[in-house]
């Protein structure tokens, strides 16, 4: 099982202190990484780096705005001074936007979520790839979404971007193939974290009688998302690049347009 595990490797977590990130950091430190934990209020970085180094992991905490390139290339230089390399990046940081008919979709809206769920990946995408070019490896994790490859009329910016962030992970991967970089894209579904399941849209797993649900009928955790970020970030994943890997179990919304 040595191929999983990613012992000395030095991983950056954009949106380090969201749900989703949260889990990634920490299944991370427990494969052996040094983690950073970045997003862009510093104590909740902290809190979160806090955790993996009273456990005995490596974790450090930046704060950034993965929108401002300044401050992407500033979080690169510090992670390659504190640790000596960068081999993972998870750009995980993004937003939702407001929800509603396409119609009523406001430019305002449009730009603030193609800015902060594309152009802060491609930010990264390039920051990071400065660094692993330098290297001649490493590997590059971008969190789109189902909602990117099948859509969701709901959601039509945040589609839109995360359909882009897909084109980005292909072109990337095709064009760093020949410097070692493996580049490849998580499709989260609707995914149990805190957050969702505050909205109460997120399936329960116990029937009217208290009895489990079949766990492939309901949401995946945030920890399922975590445990394909491990792969793809392992000597497991090194002959997988330009790839598209989904999260999600057999629940209709997420297969097929209502």
């Amino acid at each position: 099982m040595s191929s999983f595990r990613l012992d000395g490797k030095t991983a950056i977590i954009t949106g380090g202190a969201g749900g989703l990130g949260r889990s990634m950091v920490k299944q991370y430190a427990e494969a052996g990484a040094n983690v950073v934990v970045a997003s862009r209020t510093l104590a909740n970085c902290e809190t979160i780096a806090g955790e993996v180094n009273e456990t005995g992991g490596k974790a450090l905490a930046i704060a950034v705005d993965h929108t401002k390139p300044a401050e992407v290339d500033s979080m690169v230089e510090q992670v390659v001074s504190h640790f000596g390399s960068l081999d993972v990046i998870v750009n995980n940081a993004g937003r939702w936007g407001k929800g509603g008919a396409a119609e009523d979709t406001s430019l305002d809206d449009w730009n603030d979520i193609i800015e902060n769920c594309l152009t802060g990946c491609f930010i990264c995408c390039m920051s990071a790839g400065r660094q692993m070019l330098k290297q001649q490896s490493g590997k590059i994790i971008n969190v789109s979404s189902t909602a990117g490859s099948k859509g969701n009329p709901g959601q039509l910016h945040y589609s839109a971007a995360k359909a882009a962030v897909l084109s980005l992970t292909s072109n990337l991967a095709m064009m760093w193939s020949k410097d070692n970089i493996n580049v490849n894209a998580i499709l989260p579904g609707l995914i149990a974290t805190d957050e969702l399941k505050s909205y109460n849209i997120i399936p329960k797993t116990e029937d009217e009688d208290g009895n489990p649900v079949p766990k492939l009928t309901v949401c995946p955790t945030p920890e399922n998302v975590a445990d394909l970020a491990v792969f793809l970030a392992s000597p497991a994943s090194d002959g997988l690049t330009g790839e598209e890997y989904p999260v999600r179990t057999w629940m209709k919304s997420e297969r097929f347009w209502k």
